[in-house]
Order: structure tokens, then C-alpha cells, then sequence
């Protein structure tokens, strides 16, 4: 495939920047030619003599749609691909989605519910229910589940689709459950009896992620347990009738197992082994000692309920106490309760213990109370911490037959310590240490139906046969009859495999993953992810991939920041602040904006607020940025920072930086297309004496600093810093092509002789011709459109700029003469502009320069620079004076600006009398103002309250306009020599 994907033209290029056509073109078109595919480079297949580049996407819950921190990851290793795709490497961006066994089953049940059908009820019995359900699940999957990899493309993120995996497929489904056999042949996977985080509305343990904190309203409910034998005397001794404690959660108390207090608390040491009646039970309990209290906490004596919180199960653990489970699986008092309480809810029961407590006399107070709630993120239902039956891994365990005497946790800690494994930045080292160095086993288990079902047999007996099927579990257990376990495995558990599972490993039937794409992509070259999941995903690949392989699964972990609304808040349904990343590329009105941030508010009365706020910062909904300016805006926010502040009028400006480029490369092509661009081959004579191409020093310092951008853009590239990348071709693009080299171009093709013009034209053609390629990575639809034009008129033409040679930086066309000749011409127009605002001139109306110049060098210097001085300087005349007195009586009482070796002034017919009224009056407005902002300087009071920063403007304000009044003074004097 050598053709260009479309035919290059001035006609064929629209008069202005419309995306939503681009985008549609161009998308389908590059996944049709195969760009995506791993190893891409002009044929299907990895190249022999390159280096590998490879990403994992974070795969994304079948059941989601794209969000801002989908789009901002995705730009990211989107951006890092095309580049290093460009550059010639065996690319491989693998992308796919999770189950998501609790979102998705949510998801269906719901459906059901609709139907007022429960999933219990779709088959005669249990197994049968089951299935149908699984069946019902991979049907919506197979509809709705693909919604998110339809975005992706919205973005232009150039995957390999063609390996696009499912996490239940059947390939990463073998690898699943080969992992989970061999870890229990080593012993390092079980079956107990442990603490979870458990939700009693889904019935199934949820991990620590899908556990949010919720600040809310509620009491501490303050509780005397009286002491078994009577009355004690304090340390100070004043009587007591028994231990004071404050909960939150009184219902639990039906659970105790203990009072605790600090072994040192001078308070309670005399009654440490005391006992305690528990009040509303017909139990006693002991008062212990755990150095784990806060003394400073309330009265310094806690209660101690094992079964049913984190901190006193460690407690428990340690003291050998009874752990005793007061709740359902659906969070109602059961048999272990008294009688009176038994089959309420959780709440219910609440409201009875604090009516009896209070009877009974043992309520002492209840104090306002903002309390943290955990919550399940996909039920929004209160999890409780549950006693339950669950799987494990051993994460702390070295495993039998290893070699390598090492735990599972210990290689991952290993990974990273040895630099195998890098963080960027590597602050987040510390992080990861912190977690796995007190790492606890790791709960696998999930009471759901859809998900990979543990590979585990019982026989009536109960003993456990683990195969990977049931004919090699039957086999270990011949003529019994067993029954599989009804757990799944925990999602977490097969997201952490995908760096090898999906590379081959666990299908070659031997688990040693020998396939091609297994030796070329493993390890990645970087994972890209949100600093939240660094335990939870990240540490479990480096875990699992390690024991497994014996091979990192990533070189480098770039952890960027979160996604948060412009006031720096989470982005969230539930507070009505979301962004959808398809309405800031497609636009949407306000009345539909209005309706989405209105749905699933957590508390619906804000509505009005939201509502508020929203046709505050959109009055006309959001217009169609396009995905080139959402890409640009979020690689100019990707710094190494924790979090992100978007903010959409960000997308604007960089849109306006698309519409800069386009309009750029119409001026370029009406210029060059159908010209002399000067790519012919001519002789090195012609070339040596400027015949045929007759550089400017402007010529060669557009190309000395392309030259450093691309050395900065490769540099931003190397340390993971998009920020800089973007903000290095937004500062080259913008500022220095546009603004001044193609004003100074129009004027070298208007009075240039042709070999002048031909360096002009070859200079312009090359150098957009290159900054397409620079900034294809990042804004990838825009670039491809216009370098199917410039391409062929720059004599550098082939079938698509995703597969072109990314620009390389050659420091030895780095001209510093011309640097400064133009840094120099530059500083004189700035002059001439500054002089004509000071003047109050309008920009239409043109006035002559007039310069006087300390050396023959600066004279000449001017001189040859005198056209394109009158262009970018709206002059009408540059006339350079050999005597200074000269050029003083000529300039009059104009103003004067110093540039350099030179003086210069812009010349007009003043009224004498007239201005110098007017100026009389400018400085004593501009002394009015320098008094009152000395006097608030001087004022105590102000300077003792007010922020540095308002000091500071103050006395940049007597600054700036002491320099005002000093200027205008200069010109009042210039003027009473003229009378």
C-alpha cells in the first residue's frame, strides 16, 4: 500500500476546520488499513529488527460507557503508541473489557426486576436458574456490552482491535482457571473463615474498591456496660458502676466480645480481667488490654466485636476472643441475638436496643455526630463487615516446590526494588511499598452468579477437589458424587492475569505461555493508570505475573492524576458535575445537558442547584470541540501531578489552535501548490552561491527552532510529560510558524528574487510538512487530513501519517546567527507596536519609523529588514538616520524606544498644545493612583491582613506606573522645547 488515502489539493481543503467529517473518515478508514495491528509498519506483520513497544488498556467495564478518566487514559496511551509507532517500533496497544461480575449482574437483575422476575426464578431449579441467567447475561453483553470500545474509536485511539479480548472468553478463561489450579497445588490458595467487607442487599463479599466512604448525619451513642460484681472505684476513687463506651452502631453490641483499654491508661489498669454483664444479653465479658485504643478517644474504653469489625477482629485474633456473628447474610438479627430482636433489619433492630437500653437505664447520652459510612459503590447499600466462608490467596506464603523461596508479595516487592519495574513519578514507590509490605491475603471469592466459577468440587463429605473440570476433579474423587462450588472468582482476580493471558499463556497446555506474542510483548513497555488503583490492580499484575512467568508484566508504571471538575471536585453522576467526553466532541444543547446532570443525584433535592450551575458555566449547552482539541486539552493537563482540574473553555482555545493550523496550512498551499518549492536536485554550485536556493536568516531560524521543539518533544515523550509535549508544539505552532514566520514568509515571496522565494516556499512546505508528524500523536484526525495534502507538495508523500517517520532532531541545523537575527527583528516590532498602544494609535493606521543607529552593523541591519518591518509593523516607511541630531529634530517630540544598538520612534503630526494637555492630565491621574496604592502600603492594618499576593500586585502597581509617569515626563519635556 503505497497510494496516499486521498488526493492532495487547495480545492479539496475546505475554507474552515470542520472535525465531525474528519473523524468519520478517517477512523474507519485507519482501522480498515491495519494501523492498529501489533507490528504494523507498512506490512501485517512485527518486524524482525525492531524494538517492541506494547500497552495494556485498563479494560473497562462491559456495562460502562466512556468518562472523562476513560478519555484522559486513553489519550495518553494513545499518544505514547502513535509515536512510537511512527518511530518504527512493533506497536502492540491491546485493548479489552472486564466482566465486571458485580456491575453486570446488577445490571441484568435490574432488567429482570422490570419484569418483576427474580434471577432465582428463571429455571425449575437452582443449577438451571443459573444457567438461564449466565445465558441471559452473555445476550445483554453480546447487545449493550460494546458501548465503550465504540467511544474508544470516537477518540481515535489506534488499537489493535483484531486482539481485542473479553475477560471471559474462553482462551483468558483457561488461563483463569489453569492459575487457580496450579496456586492451589502450591498451597497458596484456600478456603476459611475470614472478615469481608460484605453487602447484605447483593449477598456477596465486595472488595475494598467497590467500598466507598460516605460522610453522614448520626449520633454516638454513649453506653454504660455495668461491672459483674458491683461497683468499682476509679483511680481517683470516686465510685463507678461500670465502663462507659460510645458507638456508633448500638446494635452490634449484641456481638461483644469485650471491653478494651489501653494497656497503660492509669484510668482503667486496677480493672483490667474485670468482667462486665453485656447489657440487653445474658452474657458477661471481659475487660482487656490492647494497645490499639486511643487513649484520647471518649472515655478511652472501646467495645470489641470481632465479627463484625476490622480493627476488633485484629483485636479478637490476638486475645482469643469469641467471635460471635450476630447477622444474615441480608443483615437481620439471627439466632445468635436475644429472642426479641431476632429477624429485624439491621436498622430495626437499631431503633429496639436504643428504646431497651434507655428503659433499662444503660443510654447515657446520644451526641450529634458526623459519621463515615461504608458504602457499596454499585448498590449504594451500608456493607458490613461479615464472618463469612471464602477463598484466598496466600500472598504472604512461600508456595511448595519454589525455587525461589519467595512469597508471592516478596517477588513483587522485589520487582520494584530492583528497578525492573519503574514508577514515573517515583514517589509512588512509596506507596506501593507501604501496601505490600502490609499486604494481607487476598479474598478471591465473590457470591455472584456471573463470572469465572471457582474450579472446586465437594463431595457429601465436603472435602474439596480442585480441577480444571469436572471429569479431572471426578477423577481425584472416583464414585462420589460432588457438587461445585457456587462462588466466582473476584474480577480483580482475572484483571490481574491479563498481561500474560492475553498474550497466549495457559493455552500451549503445558502454562509455560511460549507464543510469539508472549516473547515479543512481555513485559509491557508501560502500563498507564490512576494512582487509585495502584494496589488494587497494579501491585496484583506485578503479584501474579512475577510467580507465574518469571517476568516483570510492565517496564514502567506512569501513574497520572484523577479527572475532577474545574472547581476541583470528583466528577461524579451522583453530584451532577460530569463531563461525557462524546458531548465535548460532538456538542450537545442545554436542555439534554441539563436532563443527564439531573439524573442519579444522590440527594435530588440539589437538582435545582445543578441545574443552576449548569446554565451558569454552559448558557448554550457545549459546542463540538471535535476530538483533536479534547486530545490536545488533555495531554496540556497530563503533568505528573495528582489530579486533574478540567476545565472546558481549555478545549476552546486549543479547537482555536486547530482552526490556526488549518487556516496556516491554506496559506502555505495557495502558496506553494503548483510553485517551485525548490526540491528539484541542482548542482552543489547553484546550491553553495544561493542560484537556486537563497536561505533567509529568518528561513533558518524556523528550522533551528524545529529542531529544538522536536528535541523537546522527544524529551517530553521519554519522561512521560504530555503537558510539555503539548504546550512545545502549541508554543512552535502558534507563536513562532504562524505569528511570525509566515507574516514574514508573505513578505519574502512578495520581494524576493526567485531563489529567495523558492527557500521561502521549500522552508514553509517542509517545515508544516513536519510539524504534522510532530503533532500527529496528539492530535491525530486534523493531521492526517491536512499532511494528505502537504505531503506531496513537500516531496514526502505515502499512504498515511499514522505510519510516517516521526521527526528526529538535527542539532547541527541549529543556526544561532539566525536565531538571534530574528530574536533581534522580533524585538523591533515588539518595540514598534508598544510604541504605537502608547500612543494610542489604531492598528489600521500606518505611521512612519524613524531610526538612528550607534554602529554601520545595526544600520545595515535595519535596513534589510525594512519589509518586513512595514508589514508586521503596519509602517508606511522605514527611514534609517546617519545623524543623531537628524534624526531627533525629525522625530520631534514623538515617543522613543531603545532597541538594541538603535533608537527608534514612530512619527505623527501632534497638536503641541493639545497633548500637552492631555498628558498633564494622564500623569496626574497616574499620581492620583501611585498615592493610594503608597497609602495602603503604608498602612499597618492593611499590610499586617492582606495576602502576599495583593501586596505585591500594590507595589507592582507603583512600579508600573512610576514608569508610566516617567516616560510621559520625558515626552511633556520634548514638547516645551517646541513651544
Amino acid at each position: 500500500m503505497t497510494e496516499p488515502l486521498q488526493q492532495p489539493g487547495l480545492n479539496s481543503l475546505s475554507k474552515s476546520f470542520e472535525p465531525a467529517a474528519l473523524e468519520a473518515h478517517w477512523g474507519p478508514e485507519w482501522e480498515q488499513r491495519g494501523y492498529g495491528v501489533a507490528g504494523f509498519r507498512g506490512t501485517q506483520a512485527p518486524q524482525a529488527d525492531a524494538p517492541a513497544f506494547s500497552i495494556q488498556l485498563p479494560p473497562p467495564n462491559v456495562t460502562g460507557t466512556l468518562h472523562m478518566g476513560h478519555a484522559f487514559n486513553q489519550t495518553i496511551m494513545d499518544s505514547l503508541t502513535r509515536y512510537h509507532r511512527m518511530r518504527g517500533f512493533n506497536t502492540a496497544w491491546i485493548p479489552g473489557t472486564d466482566h465486571a461480575g458485580i456491575a453486570t449482574q446488577i445490571v441484568v437483575e435490574r432488567q429482570l426486576q422490570a419484569q418483576n422476575i427474580s434471577r432465582h426464578d428463571m429455571g425449575p431449579t437452582p443449577a438451571e436458574a443459573r444457567k438461564n441467567f449466565v445465558s441471559k447475561v452473555w445476550e445483554w453483553k453480546e447487545k449493550s456490552g460494546n458501548t465503550i470500545t465504540t467511544q474508544m474509536r470516537r477518540m481515535g485511539d489506534t488499537v489493535d482491535w483484531s486482539r481485542e479480548y473479553f475477560t471471559m472468553d474462553p482462551k483468558l478463561s483457561k488461563t483463569v482457571t489453569e492459575t487457580f489450579v496450579q496456586l492451589y497445588k502450591q498451597g497458596l490458595i484456600y478456603r476459611g473463615k475470614r472478615l469481608v467487607n460484605w453487602d447484605p442487599v447483593l449477598q456477596s463479599a465486595v472488595s475494598d474498591l467497590e467500598v466507598e466512604n460516605e460522610e453522614r448525619n448520626s449520633f454516638m451513642w454513649h453506653i454504660e456496660y455495668p461491672f459483674s460484681d458491683g461497683p468499682q472505684t476509679a483511680a481517683d476513687g470516686t465510685p463507678l458502676r461500670g465502663m462507659h463506651i460510645a458507638t456508633t452502631r448500638p446494635e452490634t453490641m449484641l456481638a461483644d466480645g469485650a471491653l478494651c483499654v489501653h494497656p497503660e491508661d492509669e484510668r482503667y489498669q486496677h480493672l483490667i480481667g474485670k468482667l462486665v454483664d453485656l447489657p440487653l444479653c445474658d452474657r458477661k465479658i471481659p475487660i482487656i488490654a490492647d494497645d490499639f485504643v486511643d487513649r484520647a478517644f471518649g472515655s478511652g474504653c472501646v467495645k470489641i466485636t470481632g465479627a463484625h469489625d476490622f480493627n476488633d477482629y485484629a483485636c479478637s485474633q490476638r486475645h482469643n476472643l469469641p467471635l460471635i456473628t450476630i447477622f444474615t447474610l441480608d443483615a437481620k438479627i439471627n439466632s445468635n441475638g436475644p429472642a426479641a430482636y431476632q429477624g429485624m433489619d439491621r436498622y430495626e433492630c437499631r431503633k429496639a436496643v436504643l428504646k431497651d437500653l434507655e428503659a433499662q437505664g444503660f443510654l447515657q447520652k446520644a451526641v450529634p455526630h458526623k459519621n463515615m459510612v461504608p458504602v457499596c459503590a454499585r448498590t449504594g447499600q451500608v456493607v458490613e463487615p461479615m464472618l463469612t466462608d471464602q477463598w484466598f490467596v496466600a500472598v504472604n506464603k512461600v508456595g511448595a516446590g519454589d525455587a525461589t523461596g519467595k512469597s508471592i508479595a516478596q517477588k513483587a516487592i522485589d520487582a520494584v526494588h530492583s528497578g525492573e519495574v519503574k514508577f514515573v513519578p517515583e514517589n509512588w514507590i512509596n506507596t506501593y511499598n507501604q501496601w505490600m509490605n502490609n499486604i494481607q491475603d487476598w479474598c478471591i471469592s465473590r457470591q455472584l452468579w456471573w463470572g469465572h466459577q471457582i474450579p472446586a468440587w465437594y463431595d457429601e463429605q465436603g472435602n474439596v477437589y480442585v480441577a480444571r473440570d469436572e471429569a479431572e476433579a471426578q477423577a481425584q474423587a472416583p464414585g462420589k458424587t460432588l457438587r461445585r462450588d457456587d462462588d466466582v472468582l473476584d474480577t480483580w482476580y482475572s484483571s490481574a492475569l491479563v498481561p500474560f493471558s492475553t498474550m497466549g499463556w495457559g493455552n500451549d497446555g503445558e502454562g509455560t505461555g511460549a507464543t510469539d506474542d508472549y516473547n515479543l510483548y512481555l513485559p509491557s513497555s508501560t502500563l498507564v493508570t490512576g494512582y487509585d488503583i495502584i494496589f488494587f490492580w497494579v501491585a496484583r499484575m506485578i503479584m501474579m505475573t512475577t510467580h507465574f512467568t518469571g517476568r516483570v508484566p510492565f517496564k514502567h508504571v506512569y501513574i497520572h492524576g484523577l479527572v475532577r471538575d474545574a472547581e476541583g471536585k470528583k466528577m461524579s453522576k451522583s453530584e451532577g458535575n460530569v463531563l461525557d467526553p462524546v458531548d465535548l466532541i460532538d456538542g450537545i444543547a442545554l436542555a439534554p445537558l441539563l436532563d443527564k446532570r439531573s439524573e442519579g443525584l444522590r440527594k435530588p433535592e440539589t437538582a435545582p442547584q445543578v441545574r443552576k450551575k449548569t446554565e451558569k458555566e454552559f448558557p448554550q449547552g457545549i459546542p463540538a470541540f471535535g476530538a483533536d482539541a479534547l486530545r490536545f486539552t488533555f495531554a496540556s493537563l497530563a503533568s505528573l501531578g495528582r489530579s486533574i482540574n478540567f476545565d472546558s473553555k481549555r478545549c476552546e482555545g486549543y479547537r482555536n489552535f486547530c482552526n490556526k493550523l488549518w487556516n496556516a496550512t491554506r496559506f502555505v498551499l495557495m502558496n506553494c501548490e503548483g510553485q517551485d518549492c525548490g526540491l528539484a536536485e541542482h548542482s552543489t554550485a547553484e546550491c553553495a552561491t544561493g542560484e537556486y536556493l537563497s536561505f533567509s536568516p529568518a528561513d533558518r531560524w524556523i528550522v533551528s527552532l524545529l529542531q529544538k521543539a522536536e528535541a523537546q518533544v522527544a524529551q517530553g515523550f521519554e519522561d512521560y510529560r504530555l503537558d510539555n509535549v503539548a504546550n512545545t508544539i502549541y508554543d512552535f505552532v502558534w507563536n513562532e510558524f504562524c505569528d511570525w514566520y509566515l507574516e514574514i514568509a508573505k513578505v519574502q515571496i512578495q520581494t524576493g528574487n526567485d531563489a529567495q522565494q523558492r527557500a521561502t516556499r521549500r522552508t514553509l512546505i517542509r517545515t508544516l510538512e513536519t510539524i504534522l508528524r510532530l503533532s500527529h500523536p496528539i492530535t491525530p484526525f486534523i493531521t492526517e487530513e491536512l499532511w494528505q495534502k502537504v505531503s506531496v507538495v513537500a516531496g514526502r508523500s505515502g499512504p498515511s501519517i499514522a505510519i510516517a517517520a516521526y521527526p528526529v532532531s538535527q542539532p547541527e541545523r541549529i543556526d544561532e546567527a539566525a536565531i538571534a537575527h530574528v530574536t533581534k527583528l522580533k524585538q523591533l516590532v515588539d518595540a514598534c507596536r508598544n510604541l504605537r498602544g502608547e500612543m494610542g494609535v489604531s492598528p489600521s493606521t500606518k505611521l512612519p519609523l524613524y531610526v538612528v543607529a550607534n554602529t554601520p552593523a545595526e544600520t545595515a541591519f535595519v535596513q534589510a529588514s525594512g519589509p518586513v518591518l512595514q508589514a508586521m509593523a503596519k509602517l508606511n516607511e522605514v527611514r534609517v538616520f546617519d545623524d543623531a541630531a537628524a534624526w531627533a529634530a525629525a522625530a520631534q517630540a514623538s515617543p522613543v524606544a531603545v532597541v538594541g544598538e538603535a533608537r527608534i520612534c514612530l512619527f505623527m503630526e501632534v497638536d503641541v498644545a493639545a497633548e500637552k494637555i492631555r498628558l498633564g492630565k494622564e500623569v496626574t491621574r497616574l499620581e492620583g493612583e501611585i498615592a493610594r496604592a503608597n497609602g495602603k502600603l503604608s498602612n499597618e492594618a492593611f499590610v499586617a491582613k492582606a495576602p502576599p499576593a495583593v501586596i505585591e500586585q500594590e507595589r507592582k502597581r507603583v512600579a508600573d506606573f512610576a514608569a508610566t509617569v516617567a516616560k510621559m515626563r520625558d515626552q511633556l519635556a520634548q514638547l516645551e522645547k517646541q513651544g
